[in-house]
């Protein structure tokens, strides 16, 4: 904590307990969180013993597992359901990629829970039952509580490093993919300097985060392109009436670029 910061830890308190009773409660989206999505390719069939061999070969492709794990905003709050949330959009830019080739299908799994932090994930990842089948894509959507906690540095690249350690060895995850911190000052729910404060925090987190990342090639960092944003005056289409969470507009374009960044992953390695 810096000088300036000290001097204003009375003005910090005084807007954190009065945010904690002015600020809207969003349910998390409503929907099923687990299910699997059928992959057809873009290609169209005419004749019929073309499209026969093609069923074949989809039978022979492999399955895709998918699993989101982390805190309100992978829950979907913000928006009414999970279609509109992060996995439904996720999945619906899926379809749109070039996966059809090697996948025959999506088997994708949501956990997720509001306040959760990277201990909370941590902690769930372990009493979580064992998988019958290894995770392909393990997404983690997890740092704004801990900011918002003043979660200590060392704690967080710490339990970044055992969540890792979780899911490779009880999930047997191919590839993991942490989700960048989001530009905390920009939400309207936070009122100025709080907003700077707790904005300075998850920027310190999210450049941990990264460097977590570069450690292991398994392990991704997917930064969440916000240019558009950022340049853009009008903010609040950018998150829901709680002024903190994510509008649908965000979460289609958070899906339709993890889509492309998992793509790209996938046919890299």
């Amino acid at each position: 904590m810096q000088l300036k910061d000290i001097a204003l830890v009375p003005i910090y308190l005084y807007q954190g307990k009065k945010l904690q009773r002015s600020v809207v409660r969003l349910p998390e989206a409503e929907g099923e969180r687990h299910g699997s999505t059928a992959l057809s390719s873009s290609l169209t069939e005419t004749d019929s013993k073309q499209t026969e061999s093609k069923q074949t070969e989809s039978k022979q492709k492999d399955k895709l597992n998918l699993m989101i794990i982390g805190d309100s905003s992978a829950a979907g709050v913000g928006v009414d359901s999970q279609k509109e949330a992060l996995m439904g959009q996720l999945l619906t830019a899926l379809q749109k990629q070039p996966l059809s080739a090697q996948f025959s299908h999506i088997h994708w799994s949501l956990y997720a829970t509001t306040g959760h932090t990277s201990f909370d994930i941590l902690h769930r990842l372990y009493v979580l039952p064992l998988p019958t089948t290894a995770i392909d894509i393990m997404v983690i959507v997890v740092g704004v509580n801990d900011a918002t906690k003043n979660v200590s540095t060392t704690l967080w690249q710490t339990q970044l490093q055992q969540i890792i350690t979780i899911a490779q060895r009880k999930f047997k995850a191919k590839q993991i993919i942490f989700c960048s911190l989001p530009p905390m000052a920009q939400m309207p729910a936070l009122p100025a300097p709080l907003n700077q404060f707790i904005a300075a925090k998850a920027a310190r987190l999210d450049m941990l985060l990264q460097r977590v990342c570069q450690q292991s090639s398994a392990v991704n960092y997917f930064n969440f392109n916000l240019d558009e944003f950022i340049n853009d005056k009008d903010t609040t289409k950018w998150f829901a009436k709680d002024g903190f969470h994510p509008s649908g507009v965000t979460y289609t374009q958070w899906g339709q670029q993890l889509a492309q960044h998992i793509n790209n992953m996938l046919y890299q390695h």
